[in-house]
């Protein structure tokens, strides 16, 4: 019975509300299809050996499920505000999202010392952003609701899985602006690149020159592979292909 009436009620819904146009397609963007094809770990290295620079956020930043995905930066900063206005202090970041172009990735900043405490993103704000298609979303705080995560598989990378909320303990400061993600500088249209191994923070104007040293290493990388599989030495991989 209460499962006919949940039906009942989403059909009613769905009636009473005008059809929303999907999401459209992503313009051709050769960059990030380029940057979703390489390793995290090779532009890490990159951006280091181009520039002395680490430009990766740290071993706290974990997903809830496998993933790899790229995209321009839309960025958000909410500040640790105890007050009552409600969501309405919020509404900012809820504009982001309903603003942010197919493909991008959404970088969430809770200002504070306890901000893994608090989830950021949600299961009502990552629905919205997978049916607008979002590639992403990197959180430096936490996140919740995970069974509706792992139910339509939108990739949040966050510091923490806590229940709380930010209603009434932040209030929204800045969209599109540079904020520090967990460490790391990064600007509107930054391209962020994530997989297992963690997320890298690529600035626009160095795109090219970063990804063409990171597929640099990483030929040379997979190259090794199959040379150890042979000889099994790692000392003659080294010194017949200069890296480690």
């Amino acid at each position: 019975m209460k499962a006919t009436i949940t039906i009942l009620a989403t059909m009613m819904l769905a009636t009473a509300l005008p059809a929303q146009p999907a999401a459209a397609p992503a313009a051709s963007d050769p960059m990030i299809e380029a940057f979703r094809l390489v390793e995290v770990s090779s532009v890490a290295d990159a951006m280091e050996q181009l520039y002395g620079e680490r430009n990766y956020m740290s071993h706290e930043m974990r997903p809830l499920f496998p993933t790899k995905f790229a995209g321009p930066a839309v960025t958000v900063l909410v500040k640790r505000e105890e007050h009552k206005d409600g969501s309405g202090a919020l509404q900012g970041m809820l504009d982001a999202i309903d603003t942010a172009a197919v493909g991008s990735v959404y970088v969430m900043v809770l200002e504070g010392e306890d901000n893994a405490d608090f989830a950021g993103v949600g299961g009502i704000m990552s629905t919205t952003m997978k049916n607008r298609g979002l590639a992403g979303a990197i959180v430096d705080g936490g996140v919740r609701d995970t069974p509706q995560l792992q139910r339509i598989q939108f990739p949040v990378f966050s510091k923490s899985i806590v229940p709380s909320t930010t209603v009434n303990h932040f209030r929204f400061a800045g969209a599109n602006i540079t904020v520090d993600c967990d460490g790391v500088k990064v600007s509107p249209n930054d391209i962020i690149v994530a997989d297992m191994d963690g997320v890298v923070v690529v600035p626009r104007a160095r795109a090219g020159e970063i990804l063409k040293k990171a597929r640099e290493l990483e030929w040379t990388e997979h190259s090794m592979y199959p040379f150890i599989e042979q000889y099994r030495s790692i000392k003659e991989a080294v010194a017949k292909f200069g890296r480690l």
